[in-house]
C-alpha cells in the first residue's frame, strides 16, 4: 500500500512539472510571437535610417479609430518621410470614420506632400479619404466615387407578426429611438432620419466641390450615388491621372521635389493584437500542440467574433456595395 502511494504522489508531482513547462513554453512562444509582430511593425512604421517615401494602407472598412490618428500624427513628424503614399482600396465605412481619417490625412499633408493611389476600389467613405491628398492617382479598371449617404435598419414587424411577438416601449418623445425596427417607421421619423442623410450628403458634395474645384453642373454629373472606372473619373474631375505607384513617385518628383529614387517604405497604422490573425493562428498551434485544445478553440474563436465586430458599423454610412445596390 505504502509503495502504490509513493507511486500515486509521484505521478502527480510529475504531472504539476509537465503542466508548469507546458504553461512556461505556451507564454515563451506566445511573447516570442507578439513581440516578433510588433518589433517587425515598429520596423515597418519607422523604417531603417535614411530618408524615404512612406506607404500607408487603407482598406476595408473605414471606421473611427484613435490608434490610427495617433500613427499618422507619428509620421507627420517623422522627418525621415519626405512624402507619403496612401493607397485606398476601400467601400468606404461610417461618415464619421472616414471624416476622421480625412481630417487626419489633412493634417498629415500640412507636414508632407500626400498622394493616393486607388487601387481597385474608392468608394464613398474611402473617397472622402482620397480628397485629403494633393493628387489622386487610380487604376483605368479602379471603381471610384459612390457619392453619398444612407441610414439602414432591419424591420422585424412583419416576423414579429408572424410569431405573435409584440415588443411595448414607453419613451419621452414619439421620435426617441426612432426608428427602432420593431413597429412600422412613422413619417415623422422617416422625415428625422432624412434631414440627418441629407446634411451629411449636403457636407459630403460641398467637399467634392471644394476639394476638386466642381461647379455645379460638374457636380450634378457625380453625385447621384453611382461609381465609375478610372477612366470614367478623370473625365469628371474624380481623380487626376490614371496610374500606380510609380505614377504617384514621378508627380512627387515633378511637383513636389521629392527625389523619385528614395526607397518607399510600409508605414504601418496602429497594429493591435486584435488584428493580427497571424498571431491568432501560431497561439492556436502552439496551444493545441502542447495539450491544450479547449484553449486553443476558445483563441480561435475570439479571433472569429473580433472579425465580426469588426464588420458591425453603427450610425450613418457612406458606404458602397453592390450586392445592397449602394
Amino acid at each position: 500500500m505504502s509503495l502504490d502511494a509513493d507511486g500515486i504522489v509521484d505521478r502527480r508531482r510529475i504531472r504539476r512539472k509537465l503542466v508548469f513547462w507546458r504553461v512556461a513554453a505556451i507564454l515563451l512562444v506566445l511573447i516570442a510571437v507578439i513581440g516578433g509582430a510588433f518589433y517587425a511593425a515598429r520596423g515597418r512604421a519607422f523604417g531603417g535610417g535614411g530618408n524615404y517615401i512612406a506607404r500607408i494602407q487603407i482598406d476595408g472598412l473605414i471606421r473611427n479609430d484613435s490608434k490610427r490618428v495617433a500613427a499618422l500624427t507619428r509620421l507627420a513628424n517623422t522627418s525621415r518621410a519626405k512624402a507619403v503614399v496612401v493607397h485606398i482600396d476601400s467601400p468606404g465605412g461610417t461618415t464619421a470614420g472616414s471624416e476622421q481619417l480625412y481630417d487626419s490625412l489633412i493634417s498629415l499633408k500640412a507636414k508632407k506632400p500626400v498622394v493616393v493611389v486607388i487601387d481597385g476600389l474608392g468608394a464613398s467613405g474611402a473617397y472622402i479619404t482620397a480628397m485629403a491628398a494633393d493628387h489622386i492617382v487610380a487604376r483605368g479598371t479602379s471603381l471610384v466615387g459612390s457619392i453619398g449617404v444612407l441610414f439602414q435598419f432591419p424591420n422585424f414587424t412583419g416576423l414579429l407578426k408572424t410569431v405573435g411577438v409584440q415588443v411595448e416601449e414607453i419613451k419621452s418623445a414619439p421620435l426617441k429611438a426612432a426608428p427602432n425596427g420593431f413597429e412600422p417607421t412613422s413619417p415623422e421619423a422617416r422625415a428625422a432620419i432624412q434631414s440627418v442623410v441629407m446634411d451629411s450628403f449636403a457636407w459630403f458634395k460641398d467637399l467634392v466641390s471644394s476639394r476638386r474645384h466642381m461647379d455645379a453642373a460638374a457636380l450634378a454629373k457625380v453625385d447621384d450615388g453611382r461609381v465609375f472606372t478610372g477612366r470614367q473619373a478623370i473625365g469628371l474631375k474624380l481623380i487626376d491621372e490614371l496610374g500606380d505607384e510609380k505614377t504617384a513617385i514621378a508627380w512627387l518628383a515633378k511637383n513636389k521635389g521629392i527625389n523619385a529614387k528614395l526607397p518607399v517604405r510600409d508605414f504601418k497604422l496602429a497594429p493591435r493584437f486584435g488584428d493580427l490573425p497571424f498571431i491568432h493562428a501560431t497561439a492556436a498551434v502552439v496551444l493545441d500542440a502542447v495539450g491544450l485544445p479547449t484553449l486553443a478553440k476558445a483563441l480561435s474563436d475570439w479571433g472569429s467574433t473580433r472579425q465580426l465586430e469588426a464588420a458591425n458599423l453603427d450610425g450613418l454610412l457612406a458606404l458602397w456595395h453592390p450586392s445592397v445596390g449602394h
